[in-house]
C-alpha cells in the first residue's frame, strides 16, 4: 500500500507516525517533553518575545501545542508526541491538514536542541510521495476514513 521511499521528500514515517499502536507491539516512543520545553524558552528568547500557554498532548490528539508571541504576533509551535518533529502554524487546532506555516527565523533553536523543525512545504506532501511501508491496515483505516491526504495531516491529527 505505501511507496518504497520513492517519494520526492525521502520523508519514511516509522511506526507511531499516526498515534496509534498495537498493544502487543508495546508502546510507542514519547518525545522528550522537558527538551521541547527547554527549546520553547529559548526560542522565545531569540525571538525576543514570551512563551504563550503549552498544552500537553492528550488522547486523540497527537502532539502538543505552545506558542511563542513576539512583535510580530503569535506563533503556534507543534510538538509530535512520538518522534521529535516540529511544525509551526497561525492557529490552535486539534487537527492540521494543509494549515502549516514555514518555520520562522527562531525555528533553528529547536534543530540545536535535537528536533526536526518541518517545512510548511514538506508537510504538505501528498502521502504518495512518502514512504508509509510501516503503517499498519488499521492506520490506512484512519487516513481513509478522515480523508488525510497529506503528510502533515497524518502527524499532527486527533483521530477520534
Amino acid at each position: 500500500m505505501g511507496s518504497g521511499g520513492e517519494g520526492s521528500t525521502g520523508f519514511a514515517l516509522p511506526r507511531g507516525a499516526t498515534g496509534f499502536f498495537v498493544a502487543k507491539d508495546g508502546p510507542l516512543p514519547e518525545t522528550d517533553l522537558r527538551a521541547f520545553r527547554s527549546a520553547l524558552h529559548a526560542a522565545a528568547r531569540a525571538a525576543e518575545g514570551r512563551l504563550g500557554e503549552i498544552e500537553v498532548q492528550e488522547f486523540p490528539r497527537t502532539f502538543h501545542i505552545a506558542s511563542v508571541v513576539d512583535r510580530t504576533g503569535e506563533t503556534v509551535v507543534l510538538c509530535h508526541a512520538h518522534h521529535p518533529w516540529i511544525a509551526f502554524a497561525r492557529e490552535r487546532r486539534n487537527w492540521y491538514a494543509e494549515e502549516f506555516v514555514d518555520p520562522p527565523s527562531w525555528a533553528s533553536v529547536f534543530e540545536a536542541a535535537g528536533f526536526v523543525v518541518l517545512s510548511g512545504e514538506r508537510l504538505a506532501t501528498p502521502l504518495s510521495g512518502v514512504d508509509t511501508s510501516a503503517f499498519t491496515r488499521v492506520e490506512w483505516r484512519q487516513v481513509r476514513t478522515y480523508g488525510v491526504t497529506t503528510l502533515g495531516g497524518v502527524l499532527f491529527n486527533a483521530w477520534a
